[in-house]
Parts: C-alpha cells; structure tokens; sequence
C-alpha cells in the first residue's frame, strides 16, 4: 500500500507539471449525459477520462436523444454525446454528417442494444427445446397467467413505449392468444420489473418484453428469444411499430445501434490522442449489465460507477487509452 501511495504522488505531481499545455490543447468540454443510468455513467466515465487522462476541461450537462443530437447538427454542442442512440433519428443524424457538422466514433455498445421477449435463465437451462418465440408458445404451462393458470402469459411494457406497441403487434402476429396467451398490461416500468423480480425469486416461468443494458438484467440473468425468422426492415416499419395495423407478420427485432457522437468542431480540436480514445471506447451489454446493477444496488451515481468500473477493469480501460493517460487516471483514482 505504501508503495501504491508514493507512486501515487508522483504520478499526480507529474500531472500536476503536464496538465496546463494538454489542457490548453483541449480545452473546455460538453458532455451530454442522457436521463437513463447507462448514459449516466459513460458520460461520467469520459469526464474523467478526458479530464485526468488528457488534461482536458469537460463538464456534464443535462441530455436527451433527439434534442442533443438536434442541437449538435444545428448549434455545434454540446461537444461530445457518448450514448447517442441512432436509429431513433436517422435523418438528422445522417444530415449532420453528411454537412460535416457531426463526426461518429466508437460504437459504444459494440454488440448492439437489445430488445425482445426474455425469459429466465433457469427456466431456459430446464427446457434446451425452449429457444424461439414459436418454441415457447407450444408451453403455456410453464408460463402461468397470475390471474388464470389454466393460460399462459406474456408481460408487456406500459403505454407509450415503442417495445409495448411492437410487442402487441407481435402478440398478433404469432398468434399467440391462439395459443391459449394473454398479453398482460404492466402499467409502468416498476410493474415491470417487478414480475420479473417476483418471478425470478419464486423461481417461476416468465415471459415478456425486456431490453438491455439495464440494471435489471444485471441482477437477474435472462435469456432473449430468437424471432425465428430474418428481420425485414420494410414489415417492422410498416406494422410492427404501427398500433393500429391491423395484421402484422412475424418478424426479428432490430439491434439499436449506440454510437458516440462528437461535434466536428470538438473533432478538429481534440487531437489525435483523444480521438484514439472515443474511437476505441466501448463495452459490452454484460459489462454494463452489472455496473448498473451495482449503482443501483449501492446508490451510486454515475461518478461512482464510472469509478468503480475503472478499478474493476483496468485491463479493458488501459487497451482504450495512452500510456501516459492511463498512468494520469491510475494516480487520479
């Protein structure tokens, strides 16, 4: 411990003479942090990174999709949008980088935002034959109706999220209620997650629309359904995600891909080494699975889990960044 202290003061007192040119070279610094806890915490991740790794001065400001990305194209800031969730505005997106106005960087869940149906992982391992959508309907039984268990039931989000619509559309287009399913109104997020987590601790089957990264399927180990067919870009516009269409088909559902979005102005000025780094930066569902699992389980906010998942991996963090900003961070922590 002794020996991690004096390398410590070292390391901070060498900060402490570098920092003033390489913070002049990057100056100050915007980062939008979105109202969910997964953005929460990599934009709190990259301030510390940027500032203690490369001397620059960023701040967090408060965030949302379409409003940061839509002032990034039409105001230049904020600067940086580390969980910019593309697909949702894909105009906007692809109009900012065509009029250079936008750069992309990494893709910061580099295997994709999912959403889908999911069932428990016990409940998968007991029933290998339990892989598709199609596969778990022939198995009512082992998806009781809390209020009817001669059926089976499907738990559906609350109104006014796109998952719930897609999954009633879906609920239609695989038949399901044919299949002896009823589709079951949660009512909010917390309805939710909670017959998850009531489910989960009675070990009993469940069914229904989830996505991730969340903390929730941090804490409860889920496995997501196969659509059993390719997904068709043109059906999912046309019906999938309309309420009202009236005669949906089967179809897979989309990855979303989460890219960090910079302002070309921040892009020019930041430099080679910073741009290595935002275009290097990115995790995994699982890895951010169980950070958010952690905030939540200890309160944290995303400074604390941007700080903890420094200290638990340092060995993906340190292939991301220099050298010299990895020894800069190791001293700040």
């Amino acid at each position: 411990m002794k020996h991690l202290l004096a390398a410590t003061c070292l390391a901070a007192g060498l900060f402490a003479i570098g920092s003033p040119a390489s913070a002049a070279e990057c100056g100050d610094v915007t980062i939008a942090s979105m109202n969910w806890q997964s953005a929460e915490v990599l934009a709190a991740l990259d301030k510390l990174i940027l500032n203690e790794g490369y001397g620059c001065n960023a701040e967090i400001i408060v965030g949302d999709t379409v409003p940061t990305i839509t002032s990034m194209v039409e105001k230049g800031q904020p600067d940086l949008a580390p969980e910019g969730w593309v697909d949702l505005l894909p105009e906007v997106v692809g109009r900012g980088i065509t009029e250079g106005k936008l750069v992309g960087a990494a893709v910061a869940l580099s295997d994709g935002a999912v959403q889908g149906w999911w069932i428990p992982k016990y409940l998968a391992d007991a029933h290998p034959d339990i892989k598709t959508i199609q596969d778990m309907l022939k198995h009512p039984e082992l998806f009781p109706d809390p209020e009817d268990s001669s059926k089976g039931a499907i738990f559906n989000g609350p109104a006014g999220w796109g998952g719930t619509v897609a999954t009633a559309q879906l609920y239609k287009a695989y038949e399901a209620e044919k299949a002896n399913f009823t589709l079951v109104d949660t009512g909010s997020a917390a309805g939710l997650d909670g017959s998850i987590a009531k489910a989960y601790e009675a070990k009993q089957g469940w069914v229904g629309y989830y996505w991730a990264p969340t903390a929730l399927l941090g804490r409860y180990e889920m496995v997501k359904l196969e659509h059993g067919v390719p997904y068709d870009a043109a059906e999912w516009k046309r019906c999938n995600t309309v309420a009202d269409c009236a005669d949906p088909k089967p179809n897979d559902w989309p990855k979303d891909k989460v890219q960090t979005l910079l302002t070309k102005s921040f892009a020019d000025r930041a430099g080679p080494e910073i741009m290595d780094y935002l275009n290097k930066r990115a995790w995994t569902n699982n890895t951010v699975n169980k950070l958010m699992a952690w905030m939540t389980d200890n309160q944290a906010t995303g400074e604390d889990g941007a700080k903890q998942f420094l200290r638990e991996n340092e060995a993906m963090w340190t292939s991301w960044v220099s050298p010299e900003a990895a020894e800069k961070i190791k001293a700040a922590l």
